[in-house]
């Protein structure tokens, strides 16, 4: 199916261009193969970064493309729709960037941005521990100041990329008053004690690694700190804010691919001299879906234009991303009803997709988390 998009400038019109064609034409093949064997595409990430897409919405002065939360989310939607590892990669990577771009001095910008920015090294993003998911603010992983630097000794849970990026922003507490005590590390990946777990077999998402990092007498300089010993927190919050528009922009990307598959598929197969797609149990189902991907992709775009205005969006980026993983829930799901039996098995997507679709609901704060938010954020 054609996906009609609103872009603010001709630049972005041919932007959103590329990307459909390289994911349609290099990205979209590989997928069912590399999931099915758990291979990560590495190389996917690396061309792709070189194309720019992996510092869109940062700054052109350290290698970004200065390209506004509109246009970035639809370029992780077209790659999710495509494959949904490469889309969800590059919302990982982006939010792993985001500490040093907006809280790390000049001196730290210039150093390592362009790098990060220019695709070549991937991140990683490390939140969640094996005792502190949902409740972040308890984490135990520590940071202790020496001379000229800091020790981290700890574990993170759930990281994607774990193994195979090249930096990770690491949460670590710096003292014991709760959330006031974690501060935020940049850790280059070859640092001496940290390691990555064996990664978790999981439902859907193989060929994204997802694992515990281990950081075993950890030492970095003084200047891996970013931002202030003791904002790590809000740091960490002010970043799930553009993360959970990604997971929602990811979220929409895998609900229209399941879209695509379902209405060609109802077209195609005949029963009782006729499309199926012609009776009508199945045609108002196809009207349904159709309607909550387009909804879904309407929320997450007046969210990310209320960020690009410079507006508080974390109520809004809690709702995108509720509404649009739960609607790739269930849009996954009737994708596989309309194939019916064939649905069921590989030879067609859509049952990776079901599977893929699972993990949105849970990635960046589960929906259940999400409600919370955004019914706190409703008495203030």
């Amino acid at each position: 199916m054609n996906v009609e998009r609103a872009l603010p400038t001709p630049e972005a019109r041919e932007l959103l261009d590329l990307v459909a064609e390289v994911a349609r034409d290099t990205i979209a093949p590989r997928a069912a193969e590399a999931e099915r064997q758990g291979e990560f595409p590495r190389d996917v990430f690396t061309a792709i970064g070189r194309l720019g897409l992996l510092g869109l919405p940062y700054a052109e002065e350290h290698g970004g493309a200065a390209q506004p939360y509109e246009v970035y989310l639809q370029v992780i939607e077209e790659l999710s729709r495509a494959w949904l590892t490469v889309g969800l990669g590059v919302s990982v990577h982006a939010l792993s960037c985001f500490a040093l771009a907006k809280y790390g001095t000049a001196d730290q910008q210039r150093a390592w941005l362009p790098t990060m920015l220019g695709g070549e090294s991937l991140g990683a993003y490390c939140l969640s521990e094996p005792d502190s998911g949902s409740d972040a603010a308890a984490l135990r992983t520590r940071a202790i100041a020496e001379p000229g630097g800091y020790r981290i000794d700890g574990t993170k849970a759930w990281i994607t990329h774990a193994g195979k990026a090249d930096f990770y922003t690491v949460m670590a507490r710096t003292s014991d008053e709760g959330a006031r005590g974690i501060s935020c590390f940049l850790i280059p990946s070859d640092v001496e004690g940290l390691a990555a777990a064996t990664p978790e077999r999981k439902m859907g998402l193989r060929a994204s690694p997802t694992a515990q990092v281990h950081l075993t007498g950890v030492r970095i300089d003084a200047d891996r700190l970013i931002g202030q010993p003791g904002q790590g927190f809000p740091i960490a919050l002010a970043a799930l804010d553009t993360g959970r528009l990604g997971i929602a922009a990811c979220s929409v990307g895998l609900a229209q691919a399941a879209l695509d598959v379902a209405v060609d598929y109802a077209g195609e197969r005949q029963q009782f001299g006729k499309p199926i797609r012609e009776f009508e149990g199945l045609a108002f189902l196809l009207a349904d879906m159709a309607t909550a991907v387009a909804a879904a992709r309407a929320l997450y775009l007046a969210a990310a234009r209320r960020l690009d205005a410079g507006a508080p969006v974390t109520q809004e980026a809690a709702m995108a991303k509720l509404f649009c993983s739960d609607t790739a829930m269930r849009v996954t799901t009737d994708a596989v009803q309309v194939l019916g039996g064939y649905g069921y098995v590989e030879d067609y997507p859509v049952e990776r997709y079901l599977r893929e679709a699972k993990a949105l609901q849970i990635v960046e704060g589960t929906n259940q988390v999400q409600r919370l938010v955004i019914s706190r954020q409703l008495h203030r």
